[in-house]
């Protein structure tokens, strides 16, 4: 996530004169225009437009989220930590008597040791099937049994990149959780106050 602050130099409680200020001042050596940077000069007019809006401002200073400066990759993560949140939010128990950020870094690796179990057990399919067309003579004509074998082999191949790029999302997710810690009470806490 492109911290809009940061990428302007302005600080958090500038207002809207000095944000201003600081935009033109940054786009005018990032223009495409006199030999910029076309990335940096997306960046600071991005950041500027999100700052200059006071709804968005706000939206970003109190969840440091904005769509616009979201990669893709921050965005996937996004959605695999919303339905992780939706968990906790459901859950039943008693907040402080367990530690929801611990419980969505386990589920979060379940899901990488179960896809990178999943995509293992594809490999090993991918090598049954080019053992069998290694072994397979071609028929004449048109090989049906190869082309299908070939296809098969094709969809795998497929599904495990799909597996693999799932994996770096949930990856991406869990290192957004970096930096948070839960406080959970102390079984005497509990205890004592019933």
């Amino acid at each position: 996530m492109i911290d809009p602050y940061e990428v302007l130099g302005v600080a958090r409680e500038a207002d809207g004169a000095a944000i201003k200020s600081a935009y033109r001042k940054r786009a005018k050596n990032a223009h495409p225009d006199t030999g910029g940077d076309v990335d940096l000069f997306s960046r600071l007019t991005t950041s500027y437009e999100l700052l200059a809006d006071p709804i968005r401002r706000k939206v970003y200073d109190e969840t440091g989220y904005d769509p616009d400066l979201a990669d893709t990759k921050d965005l996937q993560g996004l959605v695999i930590l919303e339905t992780l949140v939706n968990e906790m939010i459901l859950d039943e128990r008693e907040p402080g008597t367990f530690d929801p950020v611990a419980a969505m870094r386990r589920k979060l690796t379940d899901k990488v040791v179960s896809a990178r179990f999943h995509i293992l057990e594809m490999e090993r399919h991918r090598a049954r099937i080019r053992n069998h067309l290694d072994r397979m003579a071609r028929k004449p004509g048109t090989d049906v049994l190869g082309r299908m074998l070939r296809a098969r082999g094709q969809t795998i191949s497929d599904a495990i990149t799909k597996a693999e790029a799932e994996i770096i999302t949930i990856e991406q997710a869990y290192g957004m959780l970096d930096g948070y810690a839960y406080e959970v009470e102390p079984a005497e806490v509990k205890d004592a106050a019933e």
